[in-house]
């Protein structure tokens, strides 16, 4: 395990193998982790044999006391198995708002647009549109992850609420601040099962990372959730209550700085 010197790092950078369960338990316990915040993606066999690997050499480790699965995301719906395989080790695991954002918003997170297109004024939008959802900057997240790592106790799962929005408010926000109408198309729950998206012209920019059909059957699974009412996340107990201090971007905020 060597350390990588990063003149941008904020904190060491050591190289472990995730695929030797005793070696990362040996870790965890050398370097008194107590917390373990997981963040890979929902590719290859990071969520398949890498996060379980890690979750085991945790549960092994005398150090460490909580684990966040690396599903900072919308509940996913079980049966989304049955479209996208991958999601089987995201449920196997448990037992934001850059998606919409302009390019020039801050983020290290490799992300496709997702519903609205800001950038060439078009809209896939699930369902009637009318449905609440969640929006939240991953720079907000992670302040809250922080203050939250001070907290005595942990509840099963931690909330979180950027801004609350349907996508008809979106995009009339977006025509407001850029002064141009946006090309809108609806799509049925039904068409989205059979993982028949509205393809925006962003999406063409993220086919050399993800194949344009599972790049598709991704974006379908978050989309079916957002048009059934999942993409909500309950404001009763969420930390934005435990830190009133900590004010986190607004979708409006959002477009009108970036």
């Amino acid at each position: 395990m060597d350390s990588n010197k990063d003149e941008k790092a904020l904190a060491p950078v050591l190289n472990v193998d995730y695929g030797d369960i005793n070696a990362l338990k040996s870790f965890l316990e050398e370097h008194n982790i107590h917390t373990v915040i997981s963040a890979f993606g929902i590719t290859a066999t990071s969520l398949a044999t890498t996060q379980l690997n890690l979750i085991r050499a945790a549960d092994a480790s005398s150090a460490t006391k909580r684990f966040i699965p690396s599903s900072f995301a919308i509940p996913y719906p079980e049966d989304g198995v049955a479209i996208l395989p991958p999601l089987e080790h995201y449920f196997t695991s448990l037992k934001a708002l850059k998606y919409f954002a302009p390019p020039a918003l801050k983020t290290r997170h490799p992300h496709s647009v997702l519903v609205v297109d800001m950038e060439h004024n078009a809209a896939g939008i699930p369902g009637d549109g009318n449905a609440p959802v969640t929006l939240t900057y991953t720079f907000d997240v992670a302040r809250f992850v922080v203050a939250a790592l001070d907290l005595e106790a942990w509840p099963r799962e931690l909330r979180i609420v950027g801004d609350e929005v349907t996508f008809n408010q979106l995009v009339a926000i977006a025509e407001e601040v850029k002064g141009a109408r946006s090309d809108v198309a609806y799509g049925d729950v039904e068409r989205l099962r059979a993982s028949r998206i509205t393809e925006l012209p962003s999406h063409a920019a993220s086919y050399d990372r993800f194949p344009k059909e599972w790049l598709q059957w991704f974006l379908a699974i978050s989309e079916i959730g957002m048009a059934t009412g999942r993409g909500r996340v309950p404001r009763d107990g969420t930390l934005n209550e435990t830190f009133p201090d900590i004010k986190p971007l607004t979708a409006r905020e959002m477009m009108v700085e970036y």
